[in-house]
């Protein structure tokens, strides 16, 4: 037949039908976004400066089309070369062109192509070339056929002249070598070529792979036990998953992450099964659905005993394993999935965390032995000074330490004091309290001091970029002025970092790092557009990522400015080398500009819109210095007066809310967790006790709380509110604040179970209570909060009566 695949333009059409379909929204609001995209717009610019062509699809919304689009495209790339595959073979029918269009999945197309993939000989192969294939068409046609006397028509040598062949003989029969055709010296030889044909036809049939995968998904449980020998090994990490069980589809990421990487380390055994009561049955069932499905049936006849054989074999042989690998597969991604989506949103809320803004602040990285380092940088981040202290082990130089710090504070007027949360941070956190207390008796000084999370900072250290921006400044020091800098603005300073060295995720080592370095580069692309840029203080790494830029483009810009001197208006930025309209276009709302010439260059009005603001200044009758911020004048306007060709009532009501709030950051206001005085060891922890802490990481099964004790303690999901939660990041989001109450302390395994319900009942003690189901396994203080495996095991409840088992039963119950 002749192929002829769809025009570029009709399979435009065909995925932007079915991105709409699946959005619910027009697909001409999906065409014009495809259209930008495909011209170099970025997510940020569409999302807040093409609302009018777009019909106001959000950012949200848009990324959701740009992975969508990604998909679909590959789909029908693989789609077209299956089709020209199978054409080229001369096998290709107008049915299955039908059934291969009509496929909407990448797992639907290989299983429709693979009876016709190119492979290695099979035995069905020389089974066929054998003559056998009508030997098993017959029988599959006609069971009242005898096997034995059938096959018997199909031996082709002797077995006095078989007997008297060389092995290497009968090996280049069988491999059809010089034209020979393969040898059938026996009845049993013609049965299994037969059985050899059918049972790949039949694990090649596309409609019967998806019923059994189907069920398989729905019905099937993931079974896991020790490798012998390896139960010590990792007992820690993964002894709840020994003797672990649970129906595959209920498996939630976290544990199917730790289970698959229990696999990889050598230390579990995965397995899938149907129910133990399914499992006992003969057939099995799985092989009562192919015999199903192909219409074998026990009705006594000669055949059909050995047509059940067949169905036996082609699930036995030919199918169970490939489809336990395709299932696993299939939930390996989707926990990969969700976890990438757990460490967007936990970047996402890092990075639009709350600034303290331009104050002088003092950045210790704590430290025993090598001592602590600190740096002092100004109020635009700028380095001023740099010092080692050495109040902890062995020196315990504490007086002199103290004296260090307070000259320091009081050459350079420090506002904030930023403590890493890393080794020793707790014994830091006095020796600042006895500074502010020294400062505070000697000088007018007030100081205010904040725990921040260095995850990330030695990575930055070692950087080519921290080497370029402080090359005679020892790497120790340079971590110093990394948690200085985040806390003066979290974002400016974090987007130095590689998104995956935060550790703010779970598993991000397991899973596809492409698909994670890709989600996470479009949230910090996402967040520091949201947020703004200052044209004339913006490092390289923070220009690169606002939209329509890249890191060329933003070394070309700090080069311009170094040379030039600051920008004083927008247009300024079409000087910058190699920047042309587009990325002008695309940029140049997301950069401000503070006091230059065009008081709307420090908004997020964009330059093609500055003639419609004229017009409506001309209208109010004030210059724009008067006019913004004033939101009583700006609500008298009539929006709909400017509508024209060119700007819509969206663009101009979103005109006037930023004339109202000029350059308004989105993020919240500045505050602090105040850890409690004398709990700074975990060891010091009391079920009971109620503390403050700071969230640190959002997983599937909780929150992780860094109370101050070098220890991050978990709220599991069932323990954040009075009311069944999905979502832990409904209710909770990095960075925030949050009092909790000790509920369980496991000092071997070094746990801590929290609960946000303050008045759940503690445990009585705090032996090993906190090993229950979900509660991942906690490293300590590391730059991979996020990554820890792991040990729990839904299926078990808890040992003892603890609140964790009575809060994990009423999760269970509720679920």
């Amino acid at each position: 037949m002749d192929l002829s695949l769809p025009t570029a333009e009709q399979t435009a059409l065909r995925i932007n039908h079915q991105i709409a379909s699946e959005m619910s929204v027009r697909p001409q609001q999906i065409a014009v976004s495809v259209a930008l995209m495909d011209e170099g717009a970025t997510v940020p610019f569409i999302a807040r400066y093409r609302k009018e062509v777009t019909g106001g699809l959000d950012d949200t919304q848009l990324r959701n089309i740009e992975e969508r689009l990604l998909y679909l495209r590959e789909l029908e790339e693989r789609r077209a070369a299956i089709l020209k595959s199978i054409h080229e073979q001369g096998k290709l029918t107008d049915a299955l062109v039908k059934v291969i269009n009509a496929a909407d999945t990448k797992q639907v197309l290989e299983d429709l192509y693979l009876p016709y993939k190119p492979r290695r000989r099979t035995k069905a192969m020389i089974a066929r070339e054998a003559g056998l294939e009508p030997l098993a068409r017959s029988l599959m046609a006609d069971p009242k056929l005898d096997p034995q006397t059938e096959a018997a028509r199909y031996i082709n040598i002797e077995p006095a002249a078989y007997a008297a062949l060389t092995p290497e003989q009968i090996k280049k029969s069988q491999a059809g070598e010089e034209g020979a055709k393969p040898l059938v010296p026996d009845v049993r030889t013609a049965l299994d070529g037969a059985r050899d044909i059918l049972a790949e036809e039949f694990s090649e049939t596309a409609e019967l792979l998806a019923k059994l995968r189907h069920h398989l998904w729905t019905q099937g449980i993931v079974n896991s036990k020790v490798v012998d020998g390896q139960e010590m090994a990792e007992e820690e990490k993964f002894r709840d998953y020994y003797a672990y069980s649970e129906p595959i589809r209920l498996v939630p990421s976290h544990r199917a992450l730790a289970l698959f990487r229990g696999r990889q380390l050598g230390v579990l055994q995965l397995k899938l099964s149907l129910e133990e009561s399914q499992e006992s049955l003969i057939p099995h069932p799985c092989e009562l659905m192919i015999a199903k499905h192909v219409g074998v049936e026990q009705l006594g006849r000669p055949a059909d005993k050995w047509l059940a054989e067949v169905c036996r074999w082609t699930w036995r042989v030919k199918t169970s394993l490939s489809l336990e690998m395709a299932l696993f597969t299939q939930l390996r991604e989707a926990a990969e999935t969700e976890a990438i989506k757990v460490f967007a949103r936990n970047l996402h809320e890092l990075l639009l965390a709350a600034p303290a803004g331009p104050k002088v602040v003092m950045g210790v990285d704590p430290g025993i032995r090598t001592g602590c380092k600190v740096a002092i940088v100004d109020a635009t981040g700028k380095l001023l000074e740099t010092a080692t202290i050495y109040p902890h082990e062995p020196r315990k130089d504490w007086n002199g330490s103290l004296a260090i710090l307070g000259a320091l504070c009081v050459k350079h007027q420090v506002s904030l004091i930023a403590i890493g949360n890393g080794t020793a941070s707790r014994e830091t956190d006095r020796l600042v309290k006895d500074l502010m207390k020294l400062v505070a008796g000697k000088t007018a000084l007030t100081l205010q001091k904040i725990v921040v999370s260095e995850a990330g900072a030695s990575v930055y250290s070692a950087s080519e970029l921290a080497a370029q921006e402080f090359p005679d400044l020892d790497v120790s020091l340079r971590g110093a002025v990394s948690i200085a800098r985040r806390l003066q603005d979290p974002l400016a300073e974090l987007v130095k970092i590689e998104p995956k060295a935060i550790g703010v995720g779970q598993y991000q080592h397991d899973v596809n790092q492409f698909q994670l370095s890709r989600t996470l580069d479009a949230v910090v692309e996402d967040c520091v557009n949201a947020v703004g840029v200052d044209l004339n203080t913006a490092s390289v790494p923070l220009l690169s990522k606002v939209s329509g830029l890249n890191a060329g483009l933003a070394r070309n810009i700090v080069s311009f400015r170094d040379s030039k001197g600051r920008f004083n208006n927008r247009e300024a930025l079409k000087g910058v080398p190699r920047l042309g309209d587009k990325a002008f276009e695309q940029a140049a709302g997301f950069l401000r500009i503070s006091g230059g010439d065009n008081p709307l260059d420090q908004s997020s009005v964009h330059p093609e819109s500055y003639p419609l603001v004229e017009k409506i200044l001309s209208r109010i009758g004030k210059p724009v210095a008067e006019v913004m911020g004033d939101k009583e004048l700006l609500k008298k306007v009539a929006a709909n007066d400017f509508v024209d060709e060119k700007f819509g009532i969206v663009t101009i009501k979103d005109i006037l809310a930023e004339l109202e709030k000029p350059g308004r950051d989105p993020r919240p206001e500045f505050k602090t967790a105040s850890f409690e005085e004398g709990v700074e060891d975990i060891n010091q922890l009391v079920p009971g006790m109620i503390l403050e802490g700071v969230v640190t990481n959002v997983a599937a099964f909780g929150a992780f709380i860094d109370i101050g004790v070098h220890q991050d303690g978990l709220v599991h999901v069932s323990a954040l509110v009075d009311k069944f939660v999905k979502d832990p990041h409904e209710v909770v989001k990095a960075g925030q604040v949050v009092k909790v109450k000790v509920l369980e302390v496991d000092v071997k395994r070094r746990r801590i179970g929290l609960t946000m319900k303050l008045n759940d009942a503690a445990a009585s003690g705090s032996s090993g209570g906190a090993n229950r189901s979900d509660v991942a396994r906690q490293k300590g203080h590391s730059t991979e909060r996020g990554d820890r495996a792991s040990s729990g095991s839904p299926r078990q409840a808890p040992q003892g009566n603890t609140a964790f088992a009575e809060a994990f039963a009423k999760l269970k119950a509720k679920q």
